[in-house]
Formats: structure tokens, C-alpha cells, sequence
């Protein structure tokens, strides 16, 4: 019995190298757009169907089925757009997903949020000060002086007459004390909350995305396009972002996801798996 390579060079069938085996089961497996675009065509769906149910724009929609997927925007949108894509033609995403990762160097790692805009970190917003009650404050002192020096002369016109005509003056009586304007109270400082819809100062815009049907992608931007998280979201985690003038959310999976806006919560009704692209500003939610 020889031991080691056969004769001809082949390795024995249960000796042949992984990286062989890796390649030919990635040969036979169709790519993920063309898996796609067959389903696709099995439940009798056109791209503009595909486009309407999952609010992927038509082009991207036809990208990924040419296993483009630039237009996407990145990889967090490129899974989102595949999990929507999938889920609309009626087949499983996670197998596409994990294809998706091992041609892509894996999965993203989660960016973590920036502490400025953590739940926690919102401050209540400084008051100035109450000018009106410093004013009231300053009247009402003004007219106990004037009325206390009326008093006060009455009492001497009196006593005065009183030693001209040879009485013994008596001991008047000491002047009641000045009444004390009334300091006003300041206004109470409101404790910092663990709720940063409690802390939401009205001169910003602040989002609170709760992950409460499930786990989805988030991905929030400030009024300048700067990034300020861009992670996956737990069921049960949340995340709060606020900016002088405008947020923008990408949500991965917006029928796993409750926002509130501006201490009020958004009613919206999303499908489970669909992507949304919202802009939130300090005038959100519109009265009416």
C-alpha cells in the first residue's frame, strides 16, 4: 500500500484540499443577484413590483440583480436593499446575506455612537434670568420705601407738636418694619432624565429610535452629512440623536423600529424588513 499522493498526482476523493472544495461549491451556487432575479421571476413579479413593495429605487433594484451593488451606497445598505429585495420575492434572506459577507470581507462591525449624542449625556437646557420677576421685585420695594417714608414723616410732624405745647412727649411707637418684596423663586432646574425625550430642548431636533419588534440598521446624520452612528440596533436597545436643525435615518428594518420625535411618538405603520429614508427637524411631528 502506497502511502501519500496517487500515481497520476490527484489526491484520494477524501484528501482533496479545502480551499478545492470551497471553490467548486461556490462555482455551483448561483450568485446573488441572479438568485434574485429567478425568484423574482417565479412569483411573477416585475422590478417595478419588487421596487413598489420594498421603496428601492427601480435602478438599484436592477443593479443588485446584475450583482452590482455601488449604487447601493455601502455595504449596511446593500444588506438592507438585499433582506427587502428577498423578503418582497418571497425566498430567505440569510443565506444571501451570508454570501453577501463572505464575498465582502464579513459582516460590519458596528460604529459606536458618539457620547455627545447618548441619552444619557443630554443636558437640560440653561435658563437665563427672570427679568419679569426682577422687575415686580424692584416695584414692590420701590413702594414700600415711598409709603414707609410717608409714614415715618407723619410721626415726626406729630411728635413735634407735641413739645411746643409743653406735653410730655411719649414714645411713639417704632416703625413697622419694610415689608420684604418677596425674592422670587427660582425656577427649579430640571434633573438630568435617563429620557432624552423629557430633556428635549424645543430650539433643536431630537430622535429616539427604539428597537421594539426587533433588531434593525440604523444609520443617523446630522444637518451637515456627518455620520453619527451607523450600527446594528438590539430589540430592546435605543438610541437618541439631536442636532440644531435636521436628522437623517436610514432604518434597515423600519417595522422592528419606534421613533419618537420631538418628545412625540411618530405613528407610522412599517413593514417588517423595509428601509427607510426619513428627515426629522425641529418642527417635527406638523400640527394636524
Amino acid at each position: 500500500m502506497s502511502i501519500g499522493n496517487s500515481p497520476d498526482g490527484n489526491f484520494p476523493e477524501d484528501e482533496r484540499p479545502f480551499e478545492d472544495d470551497r471553490d467548486e461549491r461556490m462555482a455551483e451556487r448561483p450568485s446573488i443577484g441572479h438568485a434574485l432575479r429567478q425568484a423574482r421571476i417565479d412569483a411573477g413579479l416585475t422590478v417595478d413590483d419588487v421596487s413598489n413593495a420594498t421603496r428601492v429605487r427601480i435602478t438599484i433594484v436592477h443593479a443588485i440583480e446584475r450583482d452590482d451593488f455601488a449604487p447601493c451606497g455601502g455595504d449596511v445598505y446593500a444588506r438592507g436593499h438585499i433582506r427587502s429585495v428577498a423578503r418582497a420575492v418571497r425566498i430567505d434572506p440569510a443565506p444571501l446575506l451570508a454570501q453577501y459577507d463572505e464575498a465582502h470581507g464579513g459582516r460590519p462591525a458596528p460604529t459606536p455612537a458618539a457620547p455627545l449624542f447618548e441619552a444619557e449625556r443630554i443636558r437640560p437646557e440653561r435658563r437665563g434670568p427672570n427679568w419679569t420677576a426682577a422687575m415686580v421685585a424692584a416695584i414692590v420695594a420701590v413702594i414700600g420705601f415711598v409709603g414707609f417714608t410717608a409714614f415715618d414723616g407723619g410721626q415726626d410732624d406729630d411728635a413735634s407738636s407735641q413739645a411746643v405745647e409743653g406735653s410730655t412727649p411719649t414714645a411713639g411707637k417704632s416703625p413697622s418694619p419694610t415689608p420684604k418684596a418677596d425674592k422670587p423663586e427660582a425656577d427649579p432646574k430640571p434633573e438630568p432624565s435617563d429620557s432624552a425625550i423629557a430633556a428635549a430642548p424645543r430650539d433643536k431636533v431630537t430622535v429616539r429610535v427604539t428597537a421594539s419588534n426587533g433588531r434593525s440598521w440604523i444609520s443617523a446624520k446630522d444637518h451637515s452629512g456627518q455620520l453619527l452612528w451607523d450600527g446594528l440596533l438590539q430589540q430592546g436597545q435605543s438610541k437618541t440623536f439631536q442636532d440644531s436643525s435636521k436628522i437623517d435615518l436610514v432604518l434597515g428594518d423600519a417595522g422592528a423600529v419606534q421613533l419618537y420625535v420631538n418628545g412625540k411618538k411618530i405613528k407610522d405603520e412599517f413593514r417588517p424588513g423595509q428601509v427607510e429614508r426619513l428627515t426629522y427637524t425641529k418642527g417635527d411631528p406638523e400640527v394636524g
